[in-house]
């Protein structure tokens, strides 16, 4: 049995009458007559009473119209659904985000305009630390994976810088290394500081730097705590146990407490990236289509922030 079979049967008991149904379908009668014939033959039992008027359904036909009638529909609903998620509009979308990467107004901006335009799509959410979430990236786990700085590459994942903002050093209100410069601190006056830091399995790639930057002239930064997440080194450091440094969006967070600065004499130059990991292989229209998107926001950002 054909779905063809099954259209021309449709067509038939519509139109109660052969010759009709033919000419609907762009057919000779004889042919539709034997398609007809050839579907009762396997079904084993007749669909229609003929007579020289027409056709009517038997009772075993009208049974059977009915079911022709909702595989049909269900058919055009399950290839209409099917080109919807081959283009991306409809499906799932699974995003895992580290929270400073989603502390930068551009991620939610960029997850609230997929919503808008792909209203189809399920997205769920995911918060992890960066090794983790370039992990289940390359398990397949999550679709894309929002982070700062990489700090694994494992083949077959590609990386989408979104853009780069400037590391702030984050110290408590009234610190004695905020008298020499109003809008700056030298990052050697804090040598003999605590430093508060993310835990350096989950985001080594941004905290190197730091370090690499310390280690330059001439100290190794005393480490006093290693944090899981940015949001809590801001505030321990609110509460006095320490200085830190966080992404120049996240200058908001405390501000009656702490107070934020840029970094002076740090070789490298501290910078915080915004990126997107997913797997090359990766063939969901829906995570393609958010790729695109993304960087689409991001390039009007980059753009509304240098004018």
């Amino acid at each position: 049995m054909e779905l063809r079979h099954l259209r021309y049967f449709v067509m038939v008991a519509e139109e109660g009458h052969f010759t009709r149904a033919a000419a609907r379908l762009n057919m000779q009668q004889p042919p539709l007559s034997q398609q007809i014939r050839a579907l009762e033959t396997e079904l084993g039992f007749e669909l229609f009473i003929r007579h020289p008027k027409g056709a009517d359904l038997t009772t075993g036909g009208a049974v059977f119209l009915e079911e022709a009638k909702a595989i049909l529909a269900r058919v055009q609903d399950g290839s209409r659904r099917a080109a919807r998620v081959a283009k991306g509009v409809e499906g799932t979308l699974a995003i895992g985000f580290t929270s400073s990467a989603a502390a930068h107004p551009l991620i939610p901006r960029i997850i609230r305009a997929f919503r808008e335009q792909y209203p189809a799509v399920a997205i769920t959410l995911a918060e992890g630390n960066a090794g983790r979430l370039t992990e289940r990236a390359s398990a397949g786990q999550l679709d894309v994976s929002i982070l700062r700085a990489p700090v694994s590459r494992p083949d077959g994942i590609e990386f989408h810088r979104l853009l780069v903002e400037e590391l702030l050093m984050v110290l408590p209100v009234g610190h004695p290394a905020l008298a020499e410069h109003p809008d700056a601190v030298e990052l050697r006056a804090l040598r003999d500081e605590p430093f508060i830091l993310v835990r350096r399995p989950g985001a080594p790639g941004m905290y190197a730097n730091l370090l690499r930057a310390c280690e330059a002239i001439g100290f190794e930064p005393r480490v006093a705590f290693e944090v899981e997440r940015m949001l809590t080194n801001v505030s321990l450091v609110a509460a006095g146990e320490g200085v830190s440094v966080v992404p120049a969006s996240m200058r908001d967070i405390h501000r009656e407490s702490v107070v934020y600065r840029r970094i002076l004499g740090a070789r490298p130059r501290l910078v915080a990236p915004l990126t997107l990991a997913c797997r090359q292989d990766n063939e969901s229209p829906a995570m393609r289509n958010f790729v695109v998107l993304a960087r689409e926001l991001a390039k009007g950002y980059r753009k509304q922030a240098a004018g």
